[in-house]
């Protein structure tokens, strides 16, 4: 929750932000009571019955993490970054974090072997470093109805194993990472024949199911057991890197023996990433839930990065990554380049935005680079480059916002802790509503001169198709552009700014600002 004084902004006001680390059921509010003062109230949201102390016992409620600042959002946010980085986030400082590529969107629940080996050799050329075998592995998952719960290997697939295929990423100089769901089950498994008292349910209550699952009873130490046994074969047995934990549907009427159970059921949660984060320290977790729907403060002490956003259209990723850069630093944020035509949406998004779009975050990309044609390997390859040059900078400086005129203008930045260095986006999502673009003001650089450099411009720009008149550039840009240096000054660059062409909707420009001596 965000509360501030009326008209803050990006930049300026008084702000208040106030962050529930808890995974389960919650109440967040802000009133004003008939005295006219205000508050804010963040809590777990306990069920009747579902928490009853004895006399002389205590129960420990979530933490509530709060900041101040009265340089608007953007000192909010640069507190809770540095907080999340110092006290929270288990990663060692200047650990690189690999680029990823996910399987799903390139296969699905189509896995073979011989096709998936190729797409990693595809993968390494485009300089991927991670490699991500996603859901289908496991046997009875054809499709969304069966096999959750059944956590062994599918050998109508893997017929010679799951080894073969780690082997053949490993060859190939990339970390191999694998998908889960653990809290899931289908009814279609031998797991739910032999349990079918192992769902987390309401005794005379028909569940209902969302795509096609139901929630295992974690507070039940069998399926506590079970889970960790199954963890222990796919984890023990193969050299694996990283583990994405997926959850995709919602609690509803959690009952453990005949009790409200959501709270026992998120701290069961908590224990059994607890005991697979001790029992395996190399592995690193990704916590995940449809996207957003399990991202706080206390799942972050058990994993160290988010998946963002199940939707990979970068028009729609565009205002979810800005609502989660406001409690929580770019380098955990999961952000994946996706095709050229969007899997969820159906739209179709030049290379540019979709890989500026991404550029800031824990990089990955989501396809099957062996059916994709050879310029869209070139993209790929092109802004995994661009995201490694730039990556210790993005994921170890100060990220900071600035405020637009126009609505669908976004722009963001990273500068490096001794101002050696800014790189700055500007995204522009729709039309702009003025006749020329807003000036480029960029006040957090210490004093001193910079070069600025265009690291990447839209492709209509980038092929000297930008018209005349209203899209003609500015000089700045035109000299740049032809090799020449361009020298600003930063109280300059923070009073007077930088003179912008009009940006196509979604496109994006990236550029980079270094000081000199």
């Amino acid at each position: 929750m965000i509360v501030g004084e009326e008209g803050y902004k990006e930049q300026k006001g008084d702000v208040w932000g106030f962050h529930l680390a808890w995974s389960g059921n919650h109440r967040i509010r802000a009133d004003i009571d008939i005295r006219g003062r205000r508050t804010v109230q963040l809590e777990a949201l306990y069920f009747r019955g579902e928490i009853a102390l004895a006399q002389n016992e205590e129960i420990a409620t979530p933490w509530v993490y709060t900041t101040a600042s009265n340089q608007g959002l953007n000192g909010m946010s640069q507190q809770f970054h540095q907080y999340v980085r110092e006290n929270i986030l288990h990663f060692p400082q200047g650990k690189t974090r690999p680029v990823h590529l996910n399987i799903w969107e390139g296969v699905y629940f189509d896995h073979k072997p011989e096709h998936i080996i190729a797409m990693a050799k595809a993968a390494a050329e485009m300089g991927v470093e991670r490699f991500i075998i996603d859901d289908g592995w496991f046997i009875g998952r054809d499709d969304d109805f069966g096999g959750l719960g059944d956590w062994y290997l599918d050998e109508r697939k893997y017929p010679n194993g799951l080894t073969p295929v780690v082997k053949a990423v490993k060859d190939l100089g990339m970390q191999f990472g694998i998908w889960v769901e653990l809290e899931m089950i289908n009814k279609p498994t031998k797991l739910y024949q032999q349990h079918p008292d192992w769902l987390l349910a309401v005794e005379g209550y028909d569940q209902p199911a969302e795509r096609n699952q139901f929630v295992l009873d974690l507070c039940n130490p069998e399926v506590f057991d079970y889970l960790v046994e199954r963890m222990d074969w796919l984890l023990g047995n193969h050299n694996i890197d990283y583990v994405k934990w997926d959850m995709n549907r919602r609690i509803v009427q959690g009952d453990h023996q005949g009790k409200a159970a959501v709270t026992k059921q998120t701290e069961a949660f908590y224990r059994l990433c607890d005991v697979l984060c001790e029992k395996y320290p190399n592995v690193e977790f990704e916590t995940c839930s449809s996207g957003g729907g399990r991202i706080d403060y206390e799942v972050l002490k058990r994993s160290q990065r988010f998946w963002t956003l199940d939707d990979n259209d970068a028009l729609e990723r565009q205002t979810i990554q800005l609502g989660f850069s406001y409690f929580y630093p770019p380098e955990i944020m999961g952000a994946h380049i996706g095709g050229f035509h969007c899997h969820t949406t159906y739209r179709k998004l030049d290379a540019n935005f979709r890989g500026l779009t991404a550029l800031f975050g824990h990089m990955g990309v989501e396809l099957d680079p062996v059916k994709e044609g050879e310029e869209e390997r070139k993209n790929f390859a092109k802004y995994i480059a661009l995201h490694k040059s730039l990556r210790e900078l993005l994921h170890s400086g100060t990220a900071f916002r600035l405020d637009c005129q126009d609505p669908d203008c976004l722009v963001n930045g990273v500068v490096a802790q001794d101002s050696s260095q800014a790189v700055v986006l500007i995204s522009q999502l729709a039309m702009l509503d003025y006749l020329r673009q807003e000036s480029l003001r960029v006040p957090y650089l210490k004093e001193g001169n910079y070069q600025v450099e265009i690291l990447d411009l839209p492709r209509n720009f980038a092929e000297g198709k930008f018209g005349h008149l209203m899209k003609q550039l500015p000089e700045w840009m035109v000299k740049a552009l032809n090799g020449e240096k361009v020298i600003i000054n930063s109280e300059w660059l923070a009073k007077v700014g930088l003179g912008l062409p009009i940006i196509d909707p979604a496109s994006a420009m990236l550029l980079k600002f270094t000081r000199i001596a």
